[in-house]
């Protein structure tokens, strides 16, 4: 399995988003200039991170972005799925599905088991600890 390059993208645009935090708001070109990464991408970026609510954004003299809540109360999972979707490892393992083989499949209630611990493991990694790690 392998996360989409959007959702590693919003993964070091909010670590440095977090390392702004508590400080005054930070713009999407600044992210950009920190990440190395092209200014339109964060921009898609901050659009679905703040639809997602982990971003706030507002605009004119003294604008920008700020974290929605504190960078401890934001997970791996949280940015991955704005940016991903929920986390299932194959599509029956989300209830949205449609399966020819899903009537007596012996696999399907496992991959709702799989998909959960990832999750799990992917909850359990804080913003906070991710924001560090580029420090």
């Amino acid at each position: 399995m392998r996360l989409s390059n959007m959702a590693d993208y919003a993964v070091l645009t909010m670590s440095a988003a977090a390392r702004h935090c508590g400080g005054s708001r930070v713009a999407a070109a600044q992210l950009a200039e920190e990440t190395g990464l092209p200014v339109p991408t964060v921009q898609k970026l901050v659009s679905r991170l703040t639809a997602a609510g982990l971003l706030r954004s507002s605009r004119g003299v003294g604008g920008g972005l700020k974290l929605a809540r504190p960078a401890a109360a934001i997970t791996l999972a949280d940015i991955v799925e704005a940016v991903d979707g929920p986390i299932a490892l194959a599509p029956c393992a989300d209830e949205a599905h449609d399966c020819a083989r899903e009537e007596g499949c012996m696999v399907r209630p496992h991959w709702a088991e799989a998909s959960s611990a990832l999750r799990g493991a992917l909850s359990a990694v804080p913003l906070t600890r991710l924001a560090e790690a580029g420090r």
